[in-house]
């Protein structure tokens, strides 16, 4: 299987169980079978409600969170990027195409998983070096 297929059948999926509200037996094998261990993880990460959505005000910005072993890191859905290291060590190498974190998201954001947190502009930038920090 392709690097864009598992993310056109992860999307796919996805959209699926939005319209059930859930993701079914059949929904968490397939995702097994395309991922494994990261789904693994991932299923971990939004049963322990680690996906978490930062809504800044008054400006509306909006930051995406996932609360991984070592430290938050920060997701950027657009460019499905990732701060974590299984992202810049395979996925930049092109041996996998999401880190677990990714996957989490997706998840959460397609059957409202997560946590939406409010926040003040003021607080944005102090946030944001925090989660763009490079693991110590």
């Amino acid at each position: 299987m392709s690097d864009i297929s598992e993310i056109d059948k992860l999307n796919s999926i996805c959209k699926a169980a939005k319209k059930k509200d859930r993701l079914s037996g059949k929904d968490l094998i397939a995702l097994y079978e395309i991922f494994g261990k990261r789904f693994i993880r991932a299923l971990e990460a939004l049963k322990e409600n680690r996906v978490k959505k930062y809504a800044f005000k008054p400006s509306g910005r909006d930051v995406w969170i996932v609360i991984g072993r070592e430290r938050d890191y920060l997701v950027i859905p657009e460019a499905e990027f990732c701060t974590c290291d299984d992202f810049y060590f395979r996925v930049l190498d092109g041996k996998i195409h999401l880190c677990y974190h990714l996957i989490a998201h997706k998840i959460a954001r397609h059957l409202d998983w997560y946590e939406q947190l409010e926040e003040t502009d003021e607080l944005h930038d102090t946030l944001m070096n925090e989660w763009k920090k490079a693991t110590a």
